[in-house]
């Protein structure tokens, strides 16, 4: 199961659960979700027994040895934001951030990479309006650039607002050893811890989300420390490692199975056994009485 409450949600749930999903819910024999949040979410509604085995990232793709983008690579600290631009992903919180950014550290640039129109026109009426420069928007950008953008990044910033089962863009920066600023939010606190691999801050907060990439911009040996250490627990979720813990999940729903299967055929042969020694016990007492 991989989602998380939110406002789409709530509209489906009066007829996604009851109709459809429940027809063959109580058909399933093994449950997964991507994170404890995920799984607290679910069991509101579909109460089970949930393995948690996360999403997976490719960490040969999202490598630190990709070429960085080159327009970007002129010397100036890049913070990367990589989302589609809706409301919930917080990138109108990151611009307010940014102007005081700017402020404190005139070298720096917001690269805004993803999809979506009309809160990008929005987004860019309100650079326009407060005066920012080095606002970049990127737009979309295919899987195979994904890398080299992150690469291109100083700081990678996640200030979602909520309503995020899990955190794959997280992951994905953490892989090409990036420090991450995020939201305090659920979904990605199940994989970043503060003070490690990043910064996580009070979500909708601009002020604090200013303060924590100053401060990483500000100090690049501890840039670099988050960003090894981001490394090393992509590695842990890369797809191998998470594939195996599925197929291991498949083995031991299988086996269960079978054994249900074994215990059942050999219930229902005692059981043929016993009707057909009762019905031998009546015919040979019905026997006797005729004699």
């Amino acid at each position: 199961f991989h989602a998380f409450d939110g406002k789409g949600y709530n509209i489906a749930k009066p007829f996604v659960g009851p109709i459809f999903f429940k027809r063959w819910f109580s058909k399933l024999d093994g449950h997964i979700a991507v994170s404890n949040p995920a799984k607290k979410f679910v069991n509101k509604y579909f109460p089970a027994d949930y393995k948690i085995i996360p999403n997976g990232v490719d960490t040969k793709h999202f490598s630190p040895e990709v070429a960085p983008i080159a327009e970007f690579d002129d010397g100036k600290l890049n913070i990367l934001f990589v989302g589609r631009l809706e409301k919930r992903k917080g990138a109108n919180y990151l611009l307010k951030a940014y102007q005081q950014v700017k402020r404190d550290v005139p070298n720096s640039r917001l690269i805004i990479v993803g999809p979506g129109t009309r809160l990008r026109d929005k987004y860019e009426k309100q650079v326009k309006k407060l005066g920012l420069r080095d606002v970049v928007f990127v737009g979309y950008a295919s899987y195979d650039e994904l890398p080299r953008y992150y690469k291109t990044a100083d700081i990678f910033c996640a200030p979602a607002t909520g309503w995020e089962s899990f955190g794959i863009v997280l992951l994905e920066a953490m892989a090409v050893a990036k420090p991450v600023v995020a939201s305090n939010i659920d979904g990605y606190a199940s994989i970043l811890t503060h003070g490690a691999e990043g910064l996580l801050v009070p979500p909708k907060n601009a002020k604090s989300l200013a303060q924590a990439l100053t401060s990483l911009l500000s100090d690049e040996t501890l840039r670099e420390e988050m960003g090894n250490r981001g490394r090393l627990k992509a590695q842990e979720y890369d797809w191998e490692n998470v594939a195996r813990r599925v197929l291991d999940l498949y083995r031991e729903v299988l086996d269960r199975s079978q054994h249900r299967e074994t215990f059942s055929l050999r219930r229902m042969i005692i059981e043929d056994t016993r009707k057909l020694f009762s019905r031998k016990v009546r015919a040979h007492a019905k026997t006797d009485r005729s004699s």
